[in-house]
């Protein structure tokens, strides 16, 4: 989720509609996580369904990912442009900051011991390792926990990438352990008390590597897809319709979101022309710091909480309008800042 998945870097193709799809994502799962926990009384298929859903556009993130990294660095790496090293490095340098901010203004809003265990494996940036990724402190970065591992792998992830048929037996694979996953690997034998313990199979990368693999492989297909978007843009978006009402009809697993967050990249590789709902001026800004607004909307919800703002206009529709906005909007700003701020340190320390 990181600023290069709005282009190819280093390439001449741009997709321009990147950004506008990853605003549109966080939006919706701020609103999700706004809903869930604030917990007001509205009903309807709205709020009981289409709202709750979008806690699985992580996946759609997840997908972006993968093709945006290798939109990067896959070049980079085959032809050894930059080393392991500078990568791993370039890395770190991108996400540590900002995430070590959060993590101390989360301690800092409720410290104990359990919280500085956590908050030291956020800070490896090496949690997504854990058997068990079931971290409170900006609890939402089990996301790029998942995402991290797959950037250690990602001089792998070019290996398997460097042949077509390897691609789609690499995909096939990822399928496959997606699935076993979720009906052996997960269940009572190999895991006791999954309620208890608070175990999720999205936090583990085996389980969520079908997504990187399918951006991976849009990746390769990119040229082909993007042209076909473009010319036959009705088709694809009447693709992407039927995909998501199959969700809905056929429930929300690996196959239907699968397919819609397949749908919804390859429609967007097709939106290259400004004015559009993907391409805007508000889309590209909100897609540019979409990671970092997904990182502390949580704080900001919480803030929010603790002044006593979630319910101040009751439990109902305006209610849960308003504190929408609010979190959006403080995420926003504090995103901005908290940027600026680290940007300061950087160009201070670099002076010293």
């Amino acid at each position: 989720m990181q600023r290069h998945y709005g282009g190819c870097l280093g390439m001449k193709e741009r997709y321009e509609g990147i950004d506008g799809i990853k605003a549109y994502a966080i939006i919706g799962i701020a609103l999700m996580h706004v809903l869930a926990n604030a917990k007001y009384g509205m009903g309807g298929f709205v709020f009981e369904r289409l709202i709750p859903s979008f806690t699985n556009l992580v996946f759609l993130f997840l997908m972006v990912s993968g093709f945006g990294m290798c939109c990067g660095y896959y070049q980079k790496i085959k032809d050894k442009k930059i080393s392991v090293g500078d990568f791993y490095t370039k890395r770190y340098c991108k996400i540590w900051p900002y995430f070590a901010l959060l993590c101390a203004l989360d301690f800092v809003m409720s410290p104990s011991k359990s919280a500085l265990y956590e908050v030291f494996a956020n800070l490896t940036l090496c949690q997504g390792l854990l058997p068990n990724m079931n971290i409170s402190v900006i609890g939402v970065s089990w996301t790029l926990a998942v995402i991290f591992v797959f950037y250690l792998l990602f001089p792998f992830f070019c290996f398997l990438l460097e042949n077509k048929k390897r691609a789609w037996l690499a995909f096939a694979c990822a399928v496959i352990y997606n699935f076993a996953c979720s009906t052996y690997f997960f269940d009572a034998n190999h895991i006791a008390d999954r309620a208890v313990v608070n175990f999720s199979a999205r936090t583990n990368v085996l389980y969520c590597a079908v997504y990187f693999m399918a951006g991976g492989l849009i990746f390769l297909y990119r040229k082909e897809l993007a042209e076909f978007a473009s010319m036959h843009k009705v088709i694809v978006g009447v693709i992407l319709l039927v995909d998501t009402v199959a969700y809905f009809a056929l429930g929300g697993s690996t196959l239907t979101m699968l397919f819609f967050c397949v749908a919804a990249l390859v429609y967007t590789l097709g939106c290259n022309r400004g004015g559009g709902v993907l391409v805007n001026p508000v889309a590209k800004f909100l897609g540019s710091i979409c990671f970092e607004i997904y990182l502390c909307h949580m704080v900001i919800y919480r803030v929010l909480e603790k002044l006593h703002f979630v319910h101040l206009f009751g439990n109902g529709l305006l209610a849960y309008g308003i504190t929408a906005v609010a979190v959006i909007c403080g995420s926003i700003v504090f995103s901005v800042c908290a940027k600026g701020f680290l940007y300061k340190i950087e160009i201070f320390l670099k002076k010293e």
